[in-house]
């Protein structure tokens, strides 16, 4: 027993010196307080449900701690995690405490501005609705004769007001000023809500049309 404890003893209480330096030289720091803009996070979030509304992105947080602990790489990482798993549609008001941060260790939350964050939930729903081209600036003497796209329906998600508002997608606005004849566009679908999206399709559509010249009496 005695040779284990006298083996190495020289590395051993150099450690020892070592780890007692280190920890005076941390208890030497003064404790003082910062604060710093960090963003909100959600976990576990229900499949069925959307935020809706102004969604809270940063949040001021005052904080505490031995000023070793406080540098920017340290508190790079720092974030507001509010854990959604018992979430209904309605309001939810969640308070912003200590465990709601991901603060390293030694670092003490002291409070948070806002204290509060109020979400709301709505139920989210799917729903088909057809592509609407929009075409601008069509000449006076031209008309369409025909018009060929595809998809001719999307189907869009998002929480059910703001989908039940919406009765067609329409793409972006094509000019028409200098076509006399046949044209393809590439362009893009546009909800036209943000809190909508297209399911299972890109924005990216073609649209190929053509222009007739009207003659005198309608004829063409």
């Amino acid at each position: 027993m005695r040779q284990l404890f006298i083996r190495n003893l020289g590395w051993k209480l150099l450690s020892l010196l070592l780890a007692v330096g280190l920890w005076l030289a941390v208890a030497r720091e003064p404790e003082v307080a910062t604060s710093l803009s960090v963003p909100v996070e959600f976990k576990n979030m229900r499949d069925d449900l959307d935020i809706t509304g102004n969604l809270p992105d940063r949040v001021f947080l005052e904080v505490r701690g031995p000023s070793g602990r406080l540098s920017r790489d340290n508190l790079s990482a720092v974030a507001v995690v509010l854990d959604l798993a018992d979430a209904q549609a309605g309001e939810r008001t969640y308070n912003i405490r200590g465990r709601n941060l991901n603060l390293p260790s030694g670092v003490v939350f002291y409070r948070a501005v806002p204290s509060q964050l109020t979400l709301r939930f709505d139920q989210l729903m799917v729903k088909q609705e057809p592509v609407q081209p929009v075409f601008v600036n069509q000449p006076a003497s031209y008309r369409i004769a025909s018009q060929e796209f595809s998809p001719s329906n999307v189907r869009i998600r998002g929480s059910e007001g703001h989908v039940q508002a919406i009765n067609q997608v329409k793409t972006d606005p094509m000019d028409l000023s200098g076509v006399a004849g046949e044209q393809v566009f590439h362009t893009h679908l546009n909800v036209g809500d943000a809190q909508v999206r297209l399911v299972d399709t890109s924005s990216d559509i073609t649209v190929r049309v053509k222009l007739e010249k009207i003659l005198a009496g309608g004829a063409r």
